[in-house]
């Protein structure tokens, strides 16, 4: 049998996808959170996980070379990956926000944003029939307004203590966030049966997580 492999988001994402995959039986021995290794296997389940750069996961899922991923909806939507996004694994949940001082005022025809997300900046300002200048930024965005350099952001926020502690507010919401599963498209044909199996039993575990959590 082939193993199913299967890229990860580096970080907060991988603990909590491996929870879920030893509730379906599924375990790496030699996994630790301290680990430097980016390859892990279960021999006896066949299955592979690849721990991949969390804006790469959806390339490894597009090109082949994983079957499956898990990626934040927010990495997944800037990526445009061809990909089937086939569970809302409902943990790493967060808010796509426009972020900005008090005093900053959305209405007016042309401002300048600054962002991490561009595809998601300029199709919340499109839908809103707005005309927005987007400064693409890696690093910390609350800079940005901070400095002059933009009049408001779009971030990501989970409790909103950062931009509280750096004197800015929420001024819009765009929409939820959270970690999805999502598979090649060739591989969903190829490997049909053992994905689709794969998929019921992740999606059992996230209802039985859902329906304790309510």
């Amino acid at each position: 049998m082939e193993y199913l492999n299967i890229a990860i988001a580096k970080g907060r994402l991988v603990d909590h996808t491996i929870d879920i995959l030893r509730a379906i039986g599924i375990n790496f021995p030699d996994y630790h959170e301290k680990s430097r290794k980016l390859i892990f296997e279960d021999p006896v389940k066949k299955i592979r996980i690849v721990l991949v750069k969390a804006s790469d996961v959806a390339t490894y899922v597009e090109r082949g070379a994983t079957d499956l991923g898990v990626i934040g909806k927010d990495s997944l939507i800037e990526s445009g990956a061809n990909v089937f996004e086939v569970v809302d694994l409902g943990f790493g949940r967060c808010r796509f926000v426009v972020a900005g001082l008090e005093a900053t005022v959305l209405q007016k025809h042309k401002f300048i944003v600054a962002t991490k997300y561009p595809k998601v900046t300029n199709q919340f300002f499109t839908e809103r029939g707005q005309t927005v200048e987007t400064i693409h930024l890696n690093g910390s965005v609350e800079l940005a307004p901070l400095v002059g350099l933009s009049d408001c952001i779009v971030d990501i926020v989970e409790t909103g203590r950062t931009l509280q502690d750096n004197g800015l507010k929420v001024l819009a919401e765009i929409f939820e966030i959270s970690a999805r599963l999502i598979a090649n498209k060739a591989s969903f044909k190829t490997k049909h049966s053992r994905i689709d199996d794969f998929i019921n039993h992740i999606q059992s575990v996230v209802n039985e997580k859902g329906a304790v959590g309510q």
